[in-house]
């Protein structure tokens, strides 16, 4: 599991911590899910980092290599994406100096994308090496911006930004969709990836409703009806992911299903659905529950390869 990819651990415990937080708004669910979720996401994106920035030190040039890196490269943007997350989530407890924070991860996240995007551009990536993962620079973390922005009350930076993450939507995932349908069949690796179909349009939806606040126009009912479509192909998908080896790639799993369930909370409120706060909070069940899964398969998963290891040094030994 190459660095970068472990950066989706702490990105799907913020994207779960976004869902209970639109739960707390609109359900009134209890604040500590939410606040637990956003810390322990913290704590590891801050253990992550001071590892990755530690290992850069002893090796020079170790970013600028990983940006490169043809299937890792993408997840160059997990560092700041995550640091948006959760710098607009605290912005609310330490104003101003989170939104100057929150601004500053943004910046980060530009300046990575621009990086990547300037080393696609310039031939640095085969055809054959693009997964969905490519969507997540550019398009999902615009959205993500986007939403950062209109947390700390940058309207006109979060529609601004907005335009940015639909045209490298269509760029981009025009590009990605091109590869999967003409390229071959991805790698059992690269699968997990497919879920990038569903983080744009979910992310792309809680940016818009949250820019614009009131009754859904037609723009927040077509994207609803693009990530509609989207949550169906994961379904149809199913079958292959249920074939995957687990490893802890599958917490790229994870930030979909919390984005997905973060708008469907904010739209079923919004709507008159008979019985939508049921459906509300069976929807954020799931999603709870998939994602500490996923923690305890990787618990799991870890506490089998460190005896297997330990049983393999004392036959060395032996």
């Amino acid at each position: 599991m190459h660095a970068l990819s472990r950066f989706g651990i702490p990105l799907g415990l913020a994207g779960l911590g976004g869902g209970w937080s639109a739960a707390r708004s609109y359900l009134g669910a209890p604040l500590w899910p939410e606040e637990i979720l956003y810390a322990t996401a913290t704590a590891m994106w801050l253990v992550l980092t001071a590892t990755y920035v530690f290992r850069g030190l002893r090796r020079k040039g170790t970013f600028r290599s990983d940006l490169k890196h043809e299937v890792a490269g993408p997840f160059a943007s997990f560092v700041p994406l995550v640091g948006i997350l959760l710098s607009s989530h605290y912005s609310q407890y330490l104003p101003p100096w989170g939104s100057w924070v929150c601004g500053a991860f943004i910046a980060a996240l530009a300046i990575v994308a621009a990086q990547l995007l300037a080393h696609w551009v310039t031939a640095g990536v085969s055809m054959q090496s693009i997964h969905p993962g490519y969507l997540l620079p550019a398009v999902a973390g615009s959205f993500v911006a986007s939403i950062g922005f209109s947390i700390i009350h940058a309207h006109d930076a979060a529609i601004a930004t907005f335009g940015v993450g639909m045209f490298f939507w269509l760029l981009v995932g025009t590009v990605v969709t091109v590869r999967l349908m003409t390229g071959g069949e991805l790698t059992p690796a690269a699968k997990p990836g497919l879920t990038a179909y569903l983080a744009a349009p979910a992310a792309a939806n809680i940016a818009w409703m949250v820019s614009h606040p009131g009754p859904m126009g037609a723009v927040q009912l077509g994207l609803t009806g693009v990530l509609a479509i989207m949550t169906l192909l994961q379904v149809m998908l199913l079958a292959e992911y249920r074939k995957l080896r687990f490893t802890p790639a599958f917490w790229v799993f994870t930030f979909p299903v919390g984005a997905t369930t973060n708008y469907a909370i904010r739209w079923l409120a919004a709507t008159s659905l008979p019985g939508r706060e049921v459906y509300a909070w069976t929807i954020l069940g799931l999603a709870t529950a998939f994602t500490l899964a996923i923690a305890a398969r990787t618990a799991a998963s870890r506490g089998s390869r460190t005896q297997r290891d330990k049983s393999h040094t004392v036959n060395e030994g032996g």
